[in-house]
C-alpha cells in the first residue's frame, strides 16, 4: 500500500442511521468523496402510495466533480436498489464482488435505467488505487454470498466499513467470512470501524444456517401435503436451505414471482446455487404432481413475500392459490412495522384452508445479521482507535455503543451520527463539524422526488375522512348560478343515508355563492375560500369529520 499523507478525513451518513434500509455512507478523504453503498427503504405504513424511498444525493449532486467511485457491498436491496437513481446524476465507476454487480445491472434494467455504467470486478484480494487512497475488501459471512467488508487506507489508519455481517461457525465455502484477514486489517491500525448495528440488541450468538438447514429437511419430510415456502427474493441462502431440503426428500419446485425468478437466475447462471436440473417445474406442471410431491417457491413483486401470500390466501393469484392441507413456511424476519401484517396474512392463510404455518420461528429461519458477541468479536478483531455504529435504529445504535464499552472503547471513542452529519478527524480526533442536506426522497411510480410531505399529508387526510367536491357553474354576463351547487363525497359519508346533511350543505354553499355575486365583484380565490372554511366548520359540527373540501366554480 502506497503511503501519502492526508490532510482532511470526513465520515458523513446519508442514509441507514436512525432507520433500517437506505443504507449509503461516503467517505471524503482530501477532495475525493467515494460512496459506500446506495440502497433503498420499503416505504413505511404512513408513506401512502410509495414504491420506495431512497438518501437525497443533494450533496453528491453539488459535488459531482469530486466523486471518484461508489462501493458495493453485497446485493441486497437496501444496499444497491438506489442505485440507479443515483447513477442518473453521477457518471463514476461502480465497484463490487461478481454476483453483487450481477444483481445491481439486472436492478438498474428492472428500474428502467437507460445509461452505460461503468462495472468493475473486485474480490477481497483486490487492491483499488486513488490519488488520496488505497483501497481493500475482505469477505463477511451474509445471507447473500459474495459479501465483503471495504477498507479505505489512509495515512492515519485504515477506515472499515463492515457492510452486513455475522460470524456462523459451520458457514458454507460461498459463505466463510475471513477471521484471519479481519484481523490481520486490525494488526495494520484501525482509524475508524464503521460496523453493522442491526441486531444489537440480541444477545448471544446469531444460531448457525446448519440448524436451519437441518430443521427445513425435518419439515419437509413430516408434511404431508403441497409445502408452500416464501422468503425474500435475495436471500440466497434460504433458498438453497430450500432447494436443499426438496431435494432430500424428492420433492419438484416450482418458482414463482418474478424478482425471485430474476435472482434465482443469476445465481444459478454464476454459480451460487447448486440446483440439480429436474428439480425444477414450471408452475403449470405442480397438476401433475401429487401434493407431497410440490413445493412452491414464492416471493411479491418487490421481492418480499408476504403480499403474495395475501393474494394467494384471497384466491387472487394469477399462478398459485392456497388449497386446503397447504403447509407455508414463512423464511423471513419480519421488515420494520409489519408484524401486524404478518399476524393477519398468516389468520388468512389458515382461513384459506392451509394446514399448518410455520413462520417467525428460529428453526427455519435465521437472522443474517451478527448478535452482541458477534459484535463484540469484530471489535476485538479491528481493535478500532474509533467506533461508528451504522445500520440500524437509534436504539440499536445505543446498543452498539454499550457494547462497545464493554470491549474497553470510552465514550470519546465512539459517535452515534444522525443523517447528514459530518465527522472529521482533527488532531488525531474525531468531531462533529457540520452538516450537509439529508432526508427521504420519496419514489412513487416513475415520479423521483415529486411526492413530499405536502402531498403525504393530502394522502393521509383523503384516507381518513374522504373528500368533498363542490362544483358551482355561474352565468357570465348576469352572475347567476347557472347549475348546482353539486356536491360530490368520497370517502366521507354515505350519500343514500345523509341526505339532510347533504341537502344542508348544499344550500349553505349557494347562500355563500350567492352572497358573495350579489356584491358585483368578487375575487374566485376568496369565494372558493369562504366556501371551504364554512362548509368545513358546519360538517365538524354534525360529524366531528374534517374530509378535505375542493370547490371548482366555473364560468359560462
Amino acid at each position: 500500500m502506497k503511503k501519502r499523507k492526508n490532510d482532511s478525513i470526513k465520515l458523513i451518513t446519508l442514509g441507514g442511521i436512525g432507520e433500517i434500509g437506505k443504507n449509503m455512507y461516503l467517505v471524503e478523504v482530501d477532495k475525493d468523496i467515494f460512496i459506500i453503498d446506495a440502497g433503498l427503504m420499503f416505504p413505511e405504513e404512513e408513506m401512502l402510495g410509495i414504491d420506495m424511498v431512497i438518501p437525497d444525493i443533494t450533496y453528491l449532486k453539488d459535488n459531482k466533480e469530486r466523486v471518484k467511485a461508489i462501493f458495493l457491498t453485497h446485493g441486497h436491496e437496501d444496499h444497491i436498489g438506489a442505485l440507479s437513481y443515483v447513477l442518473r446524476d453521477l457518471d463514476v465507476p461502480v465497484y463490487g464482488a461478481k454476483l453483487t454487480l450481477a444483481l445491481a445491472n439486472a436492478k438498474l434494467k428492472e428500474q428502467d435505467f437507460l445509461g452505460q455504467v461503468n462495472f468493475i470486478e473486485v474480490d477481497s484480494e483486490t487492491i483499488v488505487s486513488f490519488d488520496s487512497v488505497d483501497i481493500s475488501f475482505f469477505r463477511t459471512n451474509h445471507s447473500i454470498p459474495d459479501s465483503v467488508g471495504v477498507c479505505i487506507h489512509t495515512s492515519e489508519g485504515i477506515i472499515v466499513y463492515t457492510g452486513d455481517f455475522k460470524f456462523d461457525q459451520a458457514a458454507k465455502n460461498l459463505y466463510k467470512p475471513e477471521i484471519g484477514k479481519m484481523a490481520s486489517i486490525g494488526e495494520q491500525g484501525v482509524l475508524c470501524l464503521l460496523s453493522d448495528s442491526t441486531d444489537a440488541e440480541k444477545p448471544g450468538y446469531t444460531p448457525s444456517e446448519a440448524i436451519v438447514e437441518r430443521e427445513m429437511s425435518n419439515t419437509f419430510y413430516n408434511t404431508p401435503g403441497r409445502i408452500i415456502a416464501a422468503c425474500f427474493a435475495s436471500d440466497i441462502n434460504s433458498i438453497q436451505h430450500i432447494f436443499d431440503a426438496a431435494q432430500e426428500n424428492h420433492r419438484k419446485v416450482a418458482v414463482v414471482g418474478k424478482s425471485l425468478e430474476r435472482i434465482y437466475h443469476t445465481a444459478l447462471e454464476l454459480g451460487y446455487l447448486e440446483v440439480a436440473e429436474e428439480l425444477i417445474i414450471p408452475i403449470s406442471s405442480i397438476k401433475d404432481y401429487q401434493d407431497s410431491e410440490i413445493v412452491v417457491l414464492i416471493t411479491g413483486s418487490q421481492g418480499e413475500p408476504i403480499e403474495a401470500l395475501q393474494k394467494m390466501a384471497r384466491q387472487t393469484h394469477k399462478l398459485v392459490n392456497i388449497q386446503a392441507g397447504d403447509t407455508v413456511l414463512i423464511a423471513a424476519s419480519p421488515l420494520r412495522g409489519s408484524e401486524v401484517f404478518i399476524s393477519k396474512t398468516i389468520d388468512m392463510l389458515y382461513r384459506a384452508g392451509a394446514n399448518n404455518v410455520i413462520a417467525g420461528k428460529r428453526a427455519i429461519h435465521v437472522s443474517s445479521h451478527g448478535s452482541q458477541e458477534e459484535l463484540k468479536f469484530m471489535i476485538n478483531l479491528m481493535k478500532p482507535k474509533f467506533l461508528v455504529p451504522i445500520h440500524g435504529e437509534y436504539r440499536m445504535l445505543k446498543a452498539h455503543r454499550k457494547l462497545a464499552l464493554e470491549c474497553g472503547l470510552s465514550d470519546a471513542q465512539i459517535f452515534i451520527q444522525d443523517r447528514g452529519d459530518i465527522l472529521e478527524l482533527k488532531d488525531g480526533r474525531l468531531a462533529l463539524a457540520g452538516k450537509v442536506p439529508s432526508g427521504n426522497v420519496l419514489i412513487d411510480g416513475i415520479g423521483v422526488g415529486d411526492v413530499g410531505n405536502i402531498v403525504l399529508r393530502d394522502r393521509r387526510l383523503l384516507s381518513q375522512d374522504g373528500i368533498l367536491i363542490v362544483v358551482v357553474t355561474l352565468t357570465r354576463k348576469e352572475k347567476k348560478i347557472a347549475a348546482g351547487p353539486e356536491i360530490i363525497s368520497r370517502g366521507f359519508v354515505y350519500v343514500r343515508e345523509s341526505e339532510k346533511l347533504m341537502d344542508d350543505s348544499t344550500k349553505l354553499v349557494r347562500d355563500i355563492v350567492e352572497r358573495n355575486i350579489s356584491k358585483g365583484k368578487y375575487e374566485w380565490s376568496s369565494l372558493k375560500q369562504e366556501v371551504r372554511d364554512e362548509l368545513y366548520r358546519y360538517l365538524y359540527e354534525k360529524t366531528k369529520r374534517r374530509p378535505m373540501i375542493l370547490p371548482i366554480i366555473m364560468e359560462v
